[in-house]
């Protein structure tokens, strides 16, 4: 696989197809080429995530239209219109509907790599993340009721005190219980413990 994933390559033009995919294989890219956004769709199921870098007007499903549908599949498939002078209203409207970028023809063979390296590098980013959340989210899952309840308080910003009286436990309890909890969730500050928490919630 190249850089980070898979770049897909959706445009009607075969030489057009075919000169991105040879300008992107040669940038180190992982490329696969469609002929058109429903071919792209039919096997997305099966599809390496990656960008997608797709014509905005083609006949039947056009770029706006392969937008609309892949909605959901966005952060896992983050998409860079390119558009003609004539095709720039539909394409501003791609943007509208969650496009990472916009690419007007006729454009550079540098232009197009640093777009999707940019998406790549996004697209990563966001993996490294969910990563995280994931692994916090098991953490947190293993804790127990009264270690949660501790970490309830924690989060919501109250002192050591405050946590005790309101679980009716000494405040060299929950000392223990937060040194413990920091260990269990793999913190190694207060402030990392609550981000986590936080993260693993779904509540960023």
């Amino acid at each position: 696989m190249g850089a980070g994933g898979t770049v897909h390559v959706i445009d009607d033009d075969d030489a057009v197809r075919d000169s991105l995919a040879t300008l992107l294989d040669a940038a180190g890219f992982s490329v696969s080429a469609y002929a058109s956004a429903g071919a792209f769709l039919e096997g997305i199921e099966r599809a390496d995530s990656g960008c997608v870098v797709t014509d905005v007007c083609m006949p039947e499903i056009t770029g706006l239209d392969l937008l609309r549908r892949l909605s959901d599949r966005l952060p896992q498939f983050p998409v860079i219109v390119l558009t003609g002078e004539a095709d720039v209203p539909m394409a501003v409207e791609a943007l509208k509907n969650g496009a990472l970028d916009l690419i007007e023809k006729p454009y550079s063979g540098e232009t197009i790599v640093a777009a999707v390296r940019q998406a790549m590098t996004q697209l990563e980013a966001r993996s490294d993340r969910d990563t995280r959340r994931s692994e916090a989210a098991e953490r947190l899952s293993a804790l127990s009721t009264r270690e949660r309840e501790v970490l309830d308080g924690v989060v919501k910003g109250l002192s050591n005190k405050e946590v005790a009286r309101d679980l009716g436990i000494s405040p060299r309890t929950v000392e223990a219980y937060r040194a413990n909890l920091m260990m269990k969730m793999g913190a190694e500050s207060l402030s990392e413990l609550v981000r986590m928490t936080i993260a693993a919630r779904g509540e960023v």
